[in-house]
């Protein structure tokens, strides 16, 4: 039973629901903030946070669980890179910023970035 085992579906299964924050988690390392959703934005942090905490820690194991998760080697350097700037801050590596609705559906949008 998965009694108290909580997570943001997105409307999703799990295949396309996995994709979905590997996609957002590289496009977030590569460009050092994108926009989305807040409910998808809320749901990435859960996934980037420990990716840098790993990077921080940089051993082979969690190297190779970086680059599990991103798609692409220039990501898993750049999360490195990430790793080494953030040697010092204990958490909370990402920020939410409210951008206002989006026109079509009125989608409540937010830019998520890493903190500097």
């Amino acid at each position: 039973m998965r009694h108290n085992k909580k997570k943001a579906t997105l409307g999703r299964e799990a295949a396309p629901r996995k994709a979905l924050f590997r996609n957002l988690a590289e496009s977030l390392v590569l460009h050092g903030g994108i926009q989305t959703t807040r409910a998808k934005a809320k749901a990435l942090r859960g996934v980037i946070e420990p990716l840098v905490t790993k990077a921080k820690r940089g051993t082979l194991a969690d190297r190779r669980a970086i680059a599990e998760v991103l798609y692409t080697q220039d990501a898993a350097r750049l999360m490195m890179e990430l790793g080494k700037k953030y040697i010092d801050r204990p958490g909370g590596y990402t920020r939410i910023v409210s951008v206002g609705d989006r026109p079509q559906d009125g989608a409540d949008m937010v830019r998520i970035e890493f903190v500097s």
